[in-house]
């Protein structure tokens, strides 16, 4: 933990502080100016703490906040997220999972509109912005999150995807507790929440950049030392008009990385020809930074 504690930059936390401020607000708002007014179960751990709040009155007579439901339910994946994701990616969700908690007490609820449809929507879509903000800053905001990520390393799958899959069992657990409507209010939610946040995570996606150059070693260098990126390099490519023999150049970048790949070719080789092929497959290695 020490050793994981020092090599963090002041910069660099200080733009995942800010990253998880931002989480923090936007999911304190949905579930305290959406979500509980409108009696709609929210996503992932979050729901799954409403569950256990509103069961606590009807058990033992105590409501308890779902903010500290909410603390108690991450715990034991954050134990997961550092033996599996990275120690430095769980420092910053433990960071994240505690300001949210903290907002979320301090933000009092206040009820915009007593539609649960209305608030299912812009619930879902405050949630799945916070939620797509804080995985493209490199934080993760705990919960299913967690799961969703530790899982795409796996298979490759995209997290709104992943989410989908665990927030179902969720909602449906709501639905056999609290009544069929709420299930469906909340299905609205989690839809919204997580093409929201599948909309603004670009990270996860992969697009095919083919580059036809004719100062290959210049544009190879910019690409690994500017993105980290591999490139595959076919030597003697011909141009069908001008007959000038050129150097084809294929490489994995992802959407996040697209403007600054735009930077560094309009730099190094603006009369380059480049293809981009969007959301392709990746088989075999291909380096992602999750922390």
């Amino acid at each position: 933990m020490i050793n994981v504690l020092k090599n963090l930059s002041f910069e660099k936390l200080m733009q995942k502080l800010s990253a998880s401020v931002v989480y923090a607000i936007l999911s304190a708002i949905a579930l305290n100016l959406f979500f509980q007014p409108g009696h709609v179960y929210s996503s992932g751990i979050t729901g799954l703490a409403q569950i256990f709040t509103t069961l606590s009155v009807r058990v033992i007579g105590q409501n308890l906040p779902v903010s500290i439901t909410l603390y108690l339910l991450n715990l034991p994946l954050l134990v997961l997220a550092w033996f599996k994701i990275g120690k430095q990616f769980t420092l910053y969700t433990v960071l994240t999972v505690t300001l949210s908690s903290v907002f979320i007490h301090i933000i009092p609820q206040y009820t915009l509109a007593t539609d649960p449809i209305i608030n299912a929507i812009f619930g879902g879509a405050v949630m799945g912005a916070g939620i797509g903000y804080a995985l493209r800053s490199g934080i993760s905001s705990g919960g299913t999150d967690i799961l969703s990520l530790y899982i795409r390393k796996k298979t490759g799958r995209q997290v709104g995807n992943i989410s989908l899959v665990f927030n179902g069992i969720i909602v449906l657990v709501a639905g056999i507790l609290f009544g069929w409507q709420y299930m469906f209010y909340s299905l609205l939610t989690i839809f919204v929440s997580s093409r929201v946040t599948d909309a603004i995570y670009t990270k996860q996606r992969k697009m095919q950049a083919t580059i036809i150059t004719k100062n290959p070693e210049a544009v190879i260098q910019a690409l690994h030392e500017v993105l980290h990126r591999g490139v595959t390099v076919v030597h003697s490519a011909e141009g069908g008009y001008s007959h000038i023999n050129m150097t084809l150049l294929i490489t994995i970048i992802t959407q996040a990385e697209y403007q600054e790949f735009k930077h560094i070719m309009k730099i190094v080789d603006p009369t380059a020809f480049v293809s981009i092929a969007e959301n392709v497959k990746v088989l075999g290695r291909f380096v992602e930074d999750e922390t």
